[in-house]
């Protein structure tokens, strides 16, 4: 990180979560990042991208030696992801609200074309669902079990509302599967990502400390 990123505790809250699905649970590298049988991973938390790109040149998708230029006026880094510039990135984000409805389209886009084998996978913040459109996604995935479907929701006491009962309890009420771990330990990080969650979409709350500034 050069000093420059206007939001870093969003980047500093997902990289435990982000380097425990690269490393143990995505099946996609820089060799499958066009498979159609590949993992889709979605960054909808996008506005803090910096661990996330870190993760990806990690696992090869490209030099190390590109994060010096994050940011850069001439860098395929920017401060929110570019799909057609960044290798492994499945979608531009950073705009609130739009990465979980993407998610559910994609899932149902791959169960449309018969490919079950796919996970989908989108990380979240939980500002995010200050947005009405999360709402209506997680609605609408837990009615037709998108079984492939599994959403990470980084907790870092951001939002502005918040939810009675907690962010899991929420879809826990629209028939999802739910797990809610301490977002810095790898094992329950890694426990809860891999339970099984036949006939409906799971979500994992990864609670981190509170973001300040």
């Amino acid at each position: 990180m050069t000093g420059d990123e206007k939001h870093s505790p969003a980047a500093h809250s997902t990289r435990d979560a982000l380097w425990v699905l690269y490393d143990r649970v995505l099946n996609v590298g820089p060799d499958t990042a066009d498979a159609p049988e590949r993992d889709r991973f979605l960054l909808s938390k996008g506005h803090g991208p910096m661990a996330y790109y870190a993760v990806l040149a990690a696992k090869g998708f490209f030099p190390v030696e590109l994060l010096r230029s994050f940011g850069a006026y001439d860098s395929p880094l920017g401060h929110h992801p570019d799909r057609l510039l960044v290798p492994g990135a499945e979608i531009g984000s950073g705009s609130l609200g739009h990465g979980l409805p993407l998610a559910v389209g994609t899932a149902l886009g791959l169960r449309a074309q018969g490919l079950d084998g796919p996970a989908v996978w989108v990380l979240v913040g939980d500002a995010e669902f200050d947005e009405g459109s999360n709402h209506e996604a997680v609605a609408f995935a837990g009615a037709v079990g998108l079984e492939r479907l599994h959403t990470v929701v980084i907790d870092n006491s951001s939002a502005t509302h918040g939810w009675r009962g907690g962010i899991a309890a929420r879809f826990a009420a629209e028939g999802w599967s739910t797990a809610t771990v301490d977002g810095r330990d790898h094992e329950q990080l890694y426990r809860a990502f891999t339970a099984p969650h036949p006939g409906r979409p799971h979500v994992v709350v990864a609670r981190t400390e509170p973001e300040h500034g």
